[in-house]
């Protein structure tokens, strides 16, 4: 990879983890969307599908699995911090222990449920998308995008919410509000990803009037 391809490969990475950390943590609030009933993180997780099919669509299921795995990585790294921060005596000064340890520790089964949820749909998003792509070739990009999106999503909703809200709140409501959700989103996303690749092969002196095609 020259510096350009590795500049915008950083960049997309970035991205990725950060929308990751923050849908992570966002999930704590429940709130609702058209009457839909959804975890705040909703559209930045979605993003994260965006930045993989992206990166795998530009650079190949070998480029993007260790973009998944450093994700990985790092929820756990966030998930371990975020037990230390509940669990470090507060200063005597600071009135707020019990609201952060209530906020935080509802975070904590939720980053647990995220790893969980997070290992299983982003290895078969990025399985699903090479595969399309392998029949396909270049051309299609919206339906290898959609097709690996729309199912990957629906099984990372299902394994999240169970995990993370079981025992607290009604899982079918937050199921079906997030899938509605993540589906109008996954809508959203395909020309965005069309977008995303047609501006990073620009940059590498790759785009050609077919690209808008594939």
């Amino acid at each position: 990879m020259n510096q350009r391809e590795i500049s915008l490969l950083t960049l997309l990475t970035a991205i990725f983890i950060g929308a990751l950390v923050a849908a992570s943590v966002l999930a704590a609030k429940i709130v609702m969307i058209g009457g839909l009933v959804v975890p705040a993180g909703v559209l930045a997780y979605s993003i994260t599908f965006a930045m993989t099919d992206t990166v795998c669509e530009i650079w190949g299921k070998e480029r993007t699995r260790p973009l998944v795995n450093a994700g990985f990585v790092v929820l756990m790294l966030v998930f371990f911090l975020n037990v230390v921060a509940i669990y470090l005596p507060p200063a005597p000064f600071w009135p707020n222990q019990e609201a952060f340890a209530s906020i935080l520790g509802s975070t904590s089964r939720i980053i647990f449920a995220s790893l969980v949820a997070y290992g299983i749909s982003q290895t078969l998003d990025i399985w699903l998308f090479s595969r399309v792509r392998e029949l396909t070739g270049r051309r299609h990009l919206w339906l290898r995008n959609n097709i690996s999106t729309l199912l990957s999503q629906t099984l990372d909703t299902a394994v999240f919410i169970t995990i993370a809200f079981y025992g607290e709140m009604p899982l079918l409501p937050l199921i079906g509000g997030q899938l509605v959700v993540k589906y109008l989103i996954a809508l959203v996303d395909t020309p965005v990803v069309y977008g995303l690749v047609y501006l990073v092969r620009l940059r590498l002196g790759q785009a050609t009037p077919a690209t808008g095609n594939a």
